[in-house]
């Protein structure tokens, strides 16, 4: 627990029953539902947003190709990588999905900044860059006022994978990792500062929520 936010760590896990488990709270929360933020890495997957295109899925060979109710198009998660899964209510918090978004970039930048990394957001596109490189990508899926899904975090994983897709629905964009940076390979190491800059970023605020997916990139 981290002040009113519950932090799970749940290691490696498979996709599906993950995302199933996520769905559930957010059809099920009540004003007593506690928030709480999902620390994991996947086993290897291509994910495809409500509005993906299959066309986007080039050759994913063994791995397995899951539709999901995420915004966005298609990515992929596998070993190594952090994925950091905020399920709040954010009526409560009184954030809207681009608020959320803004955190989780901000939180991404911040963190990298520790181990002397220049990183950005960009306005066009949702997810966290260094240079013109991708190093994390961001979907979002807000159900009865109920935040899920989130931030995957490229730390030290096989990036070929990215390479049978076009990430995030753009041709020929790179991906690039922590640990190639010169940052560390640990994914607790790099959860113990990425989830603190994340928490001090929801902390409720005065705006008015709001419904809808926000687009993953």
């Amino acid at each position: 627990m981290s002040g009113d936010v519950r932090i799970r760590r749940l290691g490696r896990v498979a996709y599906e029953p993950t995302w199933r488990d996520m769905q559930a709270i957010a059809e099920t929360r009540t004003a007593d539902t506690p928030d709480e933020i999902w620390v994991l890495e996947h086993d290897p997957v291509f994910t495809l947003g409500l509005a993906g295109s299959r066309e986007h899925v080039l050759a994913p060979g063994d791995i397995p190709v899951v539709h999901i109710d995420r915004g966005g198009q298609v990515t992929y998660h596998g070993p190594g990588q952090l994925v950091v899964y905020p399920l709040l209510d954010l009526r409560r918090r009184k954030l809207g999905p681009r608020d959320l978004v803004d955190a989780l970039e901000q939180a991404t930048v911040a963190a990298l900044a520790e181990w002397g990394v220049d990183a950005h957001a960009r306005p066009d596109a949702p997810g966290v860059y260094v240079g013109e490189k991708k190093i994390a990508s961001i979907g979002l899926r807000v159900r009865r006022g109920s935040s899920y899904h989130g931030i995957a975090f490229n730390v030290a994983m096989d990036l070929e994978p990215f390479s049978r897709i076009n990430p995030c629905g753009y041709q020929g964009l790179e991906m690039t990792q922590l640990s190639d940076l010169g940052g560390p390979s640990d994914l607790d190491a790099v959860a113990d500062v990425f989830v603190p800059q994340l928490l001090r970023r929801i902390e409720p605020r005065a705006r008015k929520g709001a419904k809808g997916a926000a687009a993953a990139g």
